[in-house]
C-alpha cells in the first residue's frame, strides 16, 4: 500500500505541470456539466477520488459512500469521469434503458497485453466481431442441446475431484486419519480440465502436474494484475511509461497462458490437415474451420485470436467457478445449522447408496438457495466489468458525458438495504419462497451481469456449481481444523478482477459412509 501511494505521488509530481494544463483545458467543459452529474465526494486536485480505489476492497469503500451520496455516485479518478451504480433500482434503469450506449467495456491497460482486449468476447468492442463471437458461443458451445450432451463430462471430472480430495487428505494425515486439504487449487484444476474437455476434448493437467501448477500461478497473477489499480488507467498518457510495471508483468504472466493455448491450437491445426474428414468435431475444430458468417463478418478467425478465445474460456470457466464454490463451502462451514439443512435435503432427495446426478439439481431447492445467497454476498466480479458511454446520455435525470466509465457494484447491489432485510447476514431461507434468479432479469442480484454483455456461461456455471457442491457435500462430512472455529473463520476478501478469499479455504474431508 505504502509503495503504491508513493508511486502515485511520484508520478503526479513528475507530471503535475502537464496535468494542471489538462485540467485547466477541461475546466470549462467540466463546469458546464457539474450541475447535472450525480453527487459524489469532493475530488482532490489532480488525483480526484482515486484513493477510494486503493487497497484490496474498492467495492466495499464505494458501498460505504452510499449513505451520504445515494445509490448513484460520481467520481473523478485521475482524469477519468466515473459513475458508480449501487442499487437495484439504479441498475434496472441502467440495463433496461441505457444498455446500448454503454455496450462497450472499459479496457484496463493491463488487458491490452497480447491484444487480449481485441480478440476476447469479454473485452472486444461492441460490433461485428463481438456479435460474431457471441453467435458462435450461443449456437456451438453453450446451446442447451450441447450442455445436455456434455453432462457425462461434468460428472466425470467432479468424480475425479472427489478422488483428488481423498488422495490429498491421505497424504496429509491429521486427527482421525484425515488431514486438511487446500480446496482452491483442487477446484481450479477440476474446472480447468472440465472446460478443456468441453472445448478441446482433452484433459489438461493432473493433480501433480508441474505445468498445471505453473499455469495456475500464471492465471492467478493475471487476475491480480487485471484488477490492480493502475495509474496508467487514471491518466492514460502515462501508458507508455507503465509506472507500476503492471503491463510488463501482465505480458509475462499472460504469455505463459497464451503460449499454452497456442500450443493446443497449433497441435490441432496440424492434426486437422491430415484428418480433414474428422467426424466428431469440438469447439476448437469449429473455430479453426470458421470462414465468417457471410453477413457482418467475412474473415477467418486468426490462430492468435483463437488462442485468446480458448484462454478466455479457461479464465471464465475455472477462476469464477472455483472461487464461488470456495465461498459456498466457507459459508457452510461457519454456519453449521445451514450445513445440516443442506445435508438433510441431500439425504431426502438422493436416498441411500445413490450417486448424485445432474438431473437431481432441480430437486435440491435448499442447495439452490444456498448458492443464490452466496452469489448475493460474494459475486465473483464485484464491480462486474466496467463499461463506458459512447455518447452523452440522460440517466435518472443526470447528464452523463460521453466517455464516462461506469462501475456497476454488484457486491453493493446484493447488500441494497432497500431490497434486502438484514443484508449482511447469510440467510439462504430468504430465497426459498422467492422468484429472484441470477439470470440478469432480477436486478436485486446480478452476479453475472445483465443486458447485451451478460455472462454467456451462466447456464454452464449453474450446472457445474450445483453438481460440484452437491457431490462434495454428499461424499464428505467437512470440518474445520481444531485450531479454527466458525466464529473465528477468516472471511476477508482478496480483490483481483475476481473476488477470492484472502486466506484460501482449508478443511478436513471425512469420507461419508454411504
Amino acid at each position: 500500500m505504502e509503495s503504491y501511494i508513493s508511486l502515485v505521488c511520484l508520478s503526479a509530481g513528475i507530471f503535475a505541470p502537464v496535468l494542471i494544463i489538462l485540467l485547466l483545458k477541461c475546466k470549462k467543459a467540466t463546469d458546464s456539466m457539474a450541475r447535472n452529474i450525480p453527487p459524489g465526494p469532493p475530488a482532490w486536485p489532480i488525483f480526484g477520488n482515486i484513493f477510494y480505489l486503493l487497497g484490496t476492497m474498492p467495492h466495499q469503500k464505494l458501498y460505504n459512500l452510499r449513505p451520504k451520496y445515494g445509490p448513484v455516485i460520481w467520481l473523478k479518478l485521475g482524469s477519468v469521469n466515473t459513475m458508480v451504480i449501487q442499487s437495484a433500482n439504479a441498475a434496472a434503469d441502467f440495463f433496461k434503458n441505457h444498455d446500448l450506449p454503454y455496450a462497450n467495456r472499459v479496457v484496463p491497460d493491463a488487458m491490452t497485453a497480447w491484444s487480449f482486449d481485441q480478440a476476447s468476447l469479454g473485452f472486444a468492442p461492441y460490433g461485428a466481431y463481438w456479435r460474431m463471437l457471441r453467435k458462435i458461443f450461443s449456437t456451438e458451445l453453450l446451446v442447451q442441446r450441447r450442455l445436455n450432451d456434455s453432462t457425462v463430462i461434468r460428472e466425470k471430472f467432479i468424480d475425479r475431484l472427489v478422488d483428488w480430495i481423498e488422495e490429498e487428505a491421505a497424504a496429509s494425515p491429521g486427527l482421525g486419519g484425515s488431514g486438511e486439504v487446500e480446496l482452491p487449487h483442487l477446484l481450479f484444476l477440476m474446472a480447468l480440465n472440465l472446460v478443456g474437455n468441453l472445448i478441446l476434448s482433452r484433459d489438461l493437467f493432473d493433480l501433480k502436474s508441474k505445468e498445471g501448477q505453473e499455469f495456475f500461478n500464471a492465471m492467478n497473477n493475471v487476475m491480480v494484475w487485471a484488477g490492480k489499480p493502475n495509474v496508467a488507467d487514471f491518466w492514460p498518457f502515462l501508458k507508455w511509461l507503465d509506472p507500476q510495471r503492471i503491463k510488463k508483468n501482465m505480458v509475462k504472466d499472460m504469455g505463459i497462458a497464451v503460449n499454452l493455448a497456442a500450443s493446443f491450437v497449433k497441435e490441432r491445426s496440424q492434426q486437422n490437415i491430415s484428418d480433414s474428414k474428422k467426424a466428431n468435431k469440438d469447439f476448437l475444430d469449429m473455430l479453426l474451420e470458421f470462414k465468417g458468417d457471410g453477413k457482418e463478418w467475412h474473415d477467418k478467425i486468426s490462430d492468435h485470436n483463437i488462442s485468446i478465445i480458448i484462454l478466455e474460456m479457461f479464465f471464465g470457466g475455472s477462476e469464477t467457478t472455483s472461487s464461488t464454490i470456495e465461498w459456498v463451502l466457507a459459508e457452510l462451514l461457519r454456519s453449521p445449522e445451514t450445513m445440516k439443512k443442506v445435508k438433510e435435503e441431500l439425504h431426502r432427495v438422493i436416498g441411500p447408496n445413490k450417486k448424485i446426478k445432474e438431473s437431481d439439481i432441480d430437486k435440491l431447492s435448499y442447495l439452490q438457495a444456498v448458492v443464490k445467497e452466496t452469489l448475493r454476498l460474494h459475486p465473483a466480479l464485484p464491480l462486474l466489468l466496467p463499461r463506458y458511454s459512447t455518447k452523452d446520455t440522460n440517466y435518472m435525470g443526470y447528464l452523463i458525458p460521453k466517455g464516462t466509465q461506469v462501475f456497476v457494484n454488484a457486491w453493493a447491489i446484493g447488500r441494497d438495504p432497500d431490497v434486502w432485510e438484514d443484508p449482511s447476514s447469510f440467510k439462504p431461507e430468504r430465497f426459498l419462497d422467492s422468484t429472484i434468479e441470477y439470470n440478469g432479469q432480477n436486478f436485486e442480484m446480478i452476479p453475472f451481469g445483465s443486458g447485451r454483455r451478460i455472462c454467456m456461461g451462466l447456464d454452464l456455471a449453474h450446472r457445474i456449481l450445483h453438481l460440484c457442491l452437491a457431490t462434495l457435500l454428499w461424499s464428505f462430512d467437512w470440518q474445520l481444523d481444531i485450531s479454527s472455529t466458525p466464529e473465528t473463520m477468516d472471511m476477508r476478501e482478496r480483490m483481483g478482477i475476481t473476488l477470492r478469499k484472502l486466506v484460501p479455504l482449508r478443511a478436513i474431508p471425512k469420507k461419508r459412509l454411504q
